[in-house]
Parts: structure tokens; sequence; C-alpha cells
């Protein structure tokens, strides 16, 4: 039994092509596999109303099926001639098939084999068109757009893919996953998936072109006497030298730590930030008097 794509739309056969585009947006936000998994009624009823949407915005297709030409599927009608009665037409010829040679069945199998899903008689394609694209929005952590990877993700059919995600990836930019996208008619190719970028945040790094800034905490004793202290970059922990006399704000770089575009990664750049103690220290205190002494002997 053939269906109605207008009434799977919710819409009347007078409406315009953006009537049509609304009422599919509507639905597939609500039917969509990643907004209600594991509802198999939800996914069968967003596959119908995205075939209804498919039919009914290409033009072509649209006019054929509210003549009566094809069904929602796309599959031929047979077409009477208007006082042929069992005379001639299609509709005669089933009649005398099945009448005079008692082979009915065989030629209602070929009948049917002729206007087969899809649109086509005889080797030629009928209204062979390419699926629309479909847009979707997607936000990636912000190592993986730094270091590349990977995120499985649920297309509009409700299959699920891994999506390979490129080093030094920026918010705004849109990842195109070809034949994802709307099922095609007639035959035609399926539409794109066109994947809008968002980075998220992260707590201790910053994007700068292809480097990465950071802060790095250091104690007053390291500052001064110079030492090796631990970071976490973002492709792992490292050991950083710090050398002696540092101060708050001077930059030290790690080559190769910062996004990983090939050939050439970007760098790390951490920003030292010495950091006192909040609670009373004797030793401190006692090193700050012995360097500040020396200080004022240098100075006389």
């Amino acid at each position: 039994m053939s269906w109605d794509p207008y009434a799977a739309l919710g819409v009347p056969k007078s409406s315009s092509a953006e009537d049509i585009r609304k009422a599919y947006r509507k639905l597939a936000k609500e039917l969509h596999p990643d907004v209600r998994p594991n509802d198999k009624a939800a996914t069968e009823r967003f596959k119908r109303v995205t075939a209804a949407f498919n039919l009914l915005t290409d033009e072509a297709l649209r006019g054929r099926f509210d003549r009566g030409e094809i069904d929602a599927d796309g599959n031929e009608r047979p077409q009477f001639q208007p006082g042929a009665g069992f005379g001639g037409g299609f509709g005669s010829a089933r009649a005398r098939a099945g009448a005079g040679s008692g082979r009915g069945d065989v030629f209602e199998d070929l009948f049917d084999g002729l206007f087969s899903r899809g649109g086509t008689a005889g080797g030629r394609s009928f209204g062979m068109q390419r699926g629309e694209d479909v847009r979707y929005r997607m936000e990636v952590d912000f190592l993986d757009a730094v270091n590349g990877g990977r995120r499985r993700v649920t297309m509009s059919d409700g299959r699920s893919l891994d999506l390979a995600i490129p080093a030094g990836l920026n918010s705004g930019q849109t990842l195109r996953l070809k034949g994802q996208g709307l099922p095609g008619a007639g035959g035609g190719p399926a539409g794109d998936a066109l994947v809008e970028i968002t980075v998220g945040q992260h707590s201790a790094f910053k994007r700068d072109g292809d480097d990465i800034r950071m802060d790095l905490r250091i104690s007053l004793a390291e500052a001064v006497e110079g030492g090796r202290v631990p970071v976490t970059t973002p492709q792992g922990a490292v050991t950083l030298s710090v050398p002696p006399n540092s101060n708050s704000g001077d930059l030290l770089k790690l080559r190769g730590k910062g996004v990983q575009t090939r050939p050439n990664p970007g760098d790390l750049l951490v920003r030292l930030m010495i950091v006192l103690p909040r609670k009373e220290d004797a030793e401190l205190k006692a090193f700050v008097k012995d360097w500040s002494g020396r200080k004022s002997d240098i100075q006389r």
C-alpha cells in the first residue's frame, strides 16, 4: 500500500517548498536517532519523513507524484486512457494475459519488473537526482583538535561511523562526509553530511595559531636557583629546565609540543609564574633576608 508524503510531513498539498523544508527540519529534530536513541519507531518515522522531504523538494518528482504518474516510493503507476475501458492500455494487457494464456502471474512479474523501485523503465532513468546535503554541528574536545583523533557520530539514517578529526581543526571549520547526506531519488547518489565544528575550551591551554600557550607555577627557589620541573603538555608529561634567575613572565619554549600539524608541529610556549607560599615559611624568610643583605652589600 502506498503512503502519502504530504501526510508524513503534516503539510497540505498546496505547501510551498519552504513550508516543506520547515516541516522537515522540525520533525527531523524531534525524530533524529541522536535525540531518540534505541527508539525503532522514531527511526522508521525519521526515514519516512526524510523520503517524503526528498520527493517533495524535487520539483519534477513532486509534479509526477501529484499527477499520479508515480507513487511515494518513486514507482511508476499504470496509466489508463480515458474512455478506453479494457480495450487498451496496461489494464487490458493484464486482463488478456490472465484470461487467455493462463500465464497471468508470469506477465505480472515482468510488468512489475519493468517499473521497479527507483523509477527506471527499459534501462532509462526517470528523475535521477542527487540527495540534499545535511548539516550538523559538533563540539570537538580541545586536545582532539590539537592532536587529531576520532569521534563516533550517528548519521540521519541511524548508522554510526567513526569521524576522523584532523589535527589543527578550528572552530567554524566544516568537515564534509561524502555520501552521508539525504538519499538520492531515482537511483541518484546520496548527498553529503556537512559537520560544522566548535572546538571546546581547555582549563590550562590556549591556542595561538599552531602554538599553544600555558602558565607554569614555580617556587621562588626554583626561579632563583633554576632546576627541572614537570610540565603536562597536550601530548603528555615532560620535564622542563628552568634557568637560574628566572622571573615571572619569562617565556620558555618546548618545540613540537603544540598543535600537531604535519610536517611542522607548533610549539608549547610556557610562561613562568612565581608563586609564594601563603603560610609563613621560616626558611623562605631567611632566604629572602639573606638575599636582601647580599643585594645591599653589592649596591654599596
